[in-house]
């Protein structure tokens, strides 16, 4: 039961998330550059109907992602949760009253299927539920330090490089965000109101304010055609991760850990496929 609840959470915030990007992205992108990786820039989107509407799904997303994670690890509930490309194109398409073309049929093919056989081989054991600080440190200190250098090389280019980067950067913190709401949901399971003894819901606060500032960024910076694979590709991965580091949540081994990484990397592909599309470029 634990783990149809994880799976269904998971999707439905994939859901949440493509159309929260495509709303958020479509508001961002008409924002000043100048106004990139500033706190002004909230000040500019939230003067924008559309952004909040897509703000709203956005925190529906992450609530039901809370869920799935409460009820399942970080190796499988993220895999799932980033399928939000798959969800967005149908929705696109009819919105503008048009048809997948082969190549988006193709891509949605890929990375269903890659999902599908990642999630197949994935060991049936638990991890740890409640890693202590100790564990969370050289995490903490090296997402820190990648984020900011990604940042300090981003700034300094332009058009879809800069995107890149900051979706990267931006990615980086989603995962370390759905490592923490991993932490605090099980804490709040277990331990009910008492969580909030622990520091792990007060960061929560800290990396969702900054990772929501880096995505928006991204967003402004440029097409989702750039930013979504990105994300994508860079916060289950980093998940997956922090998921095994952290919670010592197993991974496969032998030739079962030789099917995910082709199963993976079919994902990723169809992803790029999907990103390819006019609909996404639009």
């Amino acid at each position: 039961m634990s783990l149809v609840v994880a799976v269904t959470a998971a999707l439905l915030a994939a859901l949440a998330f493509a159309v929260a990007a495509v709303l958020q992205q479509a508001a961002a992108s008409s924002v000043p550059e100048t106004k990139s990786l500033r706190p002004s820039l909230f000040l500019s989107l939230f003067r924008r109907p559309l952004w909040l509407a897509g703000a709203v799904l956005d925190v529906a997303s992450y609530i039901i992602q809370g869920v799935a994670l409460a009820f399942g690890p970080l190796v499988l509930v993220m895999p799932l949760a980033s399928t939000d490309l798959l969800f967005a194109l149908p929705l696109m398409a009819w919105r503008h009253g048009q048809r997948l073309t082969r190549a988006e049929i193709a891509g949605a093919v890929c990375t269903a299927g890659g999902m599908a056989a990642f999630l197949v081989a994935l060991p049936s054991t638990e991890g740890t539920a409640l890693p202590g600080l100790a564990d969370w440190v050289p995490v903490l200190i090296a997402i820190v330090a990648i984020v900011l250098g990604l940042l300090a090389v981003g700034v300094r280019m332009s058009g879809k490089i800069r995107t890149g980067f900051y979706a990267a950067a931006a990615g980086l913190l989603l995962a370390l965000l759905d490592a923490l709401t991993k932490s605090a949901a099980d804490l709040f399971h277990d331990n009910g109101l008492a969580a909030l003894g622990h520091w792990e819901p007060y960061a929560l606060i800290v990396v969702g304010g900054a990772g929501l500032l880096l995505v928006q960024s991204s967003y402004q910076a440029g097409s989702l055609a750039v930013s979504l694979p990105v994300l994508d590709t860079v916060e289950p991965v980093g998940s997956v991760v922090m998921g095994a580091v952290v919670f010592q949540e197993p991974l496969a081994t032998g030739w079962a850990l030789a099917g995910q990484v082709v199963a993976g990397a079919l994902a990723i592909a169809g992803i790029v496929i999907l990103s390819r599309s006019p609909l996404v470029r639009a």
